[in-house]
């Protein structure tokens, strides 16, 4: 167990360089797991307990691959073996939780309850999606960008669509690391006013800009990463005929893709709606990375767990 605990549940709370950190150990454990077929067992007897209340394919296999290749275990509690708040309160369930493993990773639709369970459990609490932010994801875009790259300050990266969960935390890493940030999409529908306020801060420190550009086509003029994701997300979908009437805009396609960079790249964090937000031709286009920032979701997180359980933050 570890003697001072670290909880990562935006990226907010880390500095540049603790961000740089964990990338760097993900590299090295990418480069190690791709050169042997294996990685040396830093988390041995080492466990995990995955808390869903929303679904997913990336984070969970994700999760529990990188405990395995690490040496460690993982195991899943779905909604009806854990209802937050509802069956038990949070505070029990943490501590109880916090009895039986090393870490605990939640994927909640609250951002409170995975506060919740980081305040009361004695053991590193990881967000794996909030309705706030989502972190875990940012840093396997973070992998991505600078495995293209080779650099991610100075890159401009614009995010058309849903100012949403996956736009702030990408804004963050932007903001936090040197990177140009650009959003783009409709009124009404920017990232929150204190999620943005806060990036406006971090840029300062790191010499990024921070833009809004309602016109899709302006915004990716000169891009090296054009970014995407649902336009209704998990929790949204009573809102859906709504957002599919104001989305289409901004639909990443070929048209699009042509006014950035002839090098730039295409990400989206999946699950992806192919004919809305991005079409086929793009998706499965040379120029999208958005398979290989997938599997990137394993690599981050090993070195994320690696750093919060095996060698402290």
């Amino acid at each position: 167990m570890m003697v001072k605990k670290r909880d990562f549940l935006a990226l907010a709370d880390y500095t540049p360089e603790e961000i740089w950190g964990i990338l760097h150990r993900a590299v090295e454990l990418k480069d190690e797991w791709q050169r042997t077929g294996r990685n040396t067992p830093l988390l041995k007897d080492q466990s995990l307990a995955m808390v869903f209340q929303k679904p997913s394919l990336r984070t969970r296999v994700s999760f529990e691959m990188a405990m395995q290749h690490l040496g460690g275990y993982a195991f899943y509690l779905g909604p009806q073996e854990i209802g937050l708040g509802k069956r038990e309160a949070i505070s029990d369930v943490a501590r109880v939780l916090a009895g039986y493993v090393d870490a605990i990773m939640a994927r909640v639709f609250d951002h409170a309850h995975v506060e919740e369970l980081a305040r009361w459990a004695e053991v590193p609490v990881i967000n794996g999606l909030s309705d706030y932010n989502h972190p875990c994801q940012a840093l396997a875009d973070g992998l991505t960008m600078y495995e293209h790259f080779g650099r991610i300050q100075g890159l401009k990266v614009v995010f058309v669509g849903d100012g949403n969960n996956v736009a702030v935390s990408l804004m963050h890493l932007c903001a936090k690391l040197g990177a140009h940030f650009v959003f783009s999409g409709p009124e009404g529908y920017d990232p929150p006013r204190k999620a943005w306020e806060l990036a406006q801060a971090f840029a300062q420190e790191s010499g990024a800009t921070l833009t809004i550009e309602r016109d899709p086509y302006k915004a990716v003029e000169d891009a090296d990463v054009i970014y995407t994701d649902t336009w209704v997300s998990m929790g949204q979908e009573e809102e859906a005929e709504k957002r599919l009437q104001i989305f289409p805009p901004y639909q990443v396609n070929a048209a699009l893709v042509a006014r950035a960079k002839p090098t730039a790249i295409v990400m989206h964090c999946l699950p992806a709606h192919r004919g809305y937000e991005i079409t086929d031709e793009v998706m499965d286009g040379p120029q999208s990375v958005v398979f290989q920032q997938a599997h990137n979701r394993l690599h981050a997180q090993k070195g994320l767990l690696a750093v919060l359980l095996g060698e402290g933050a």
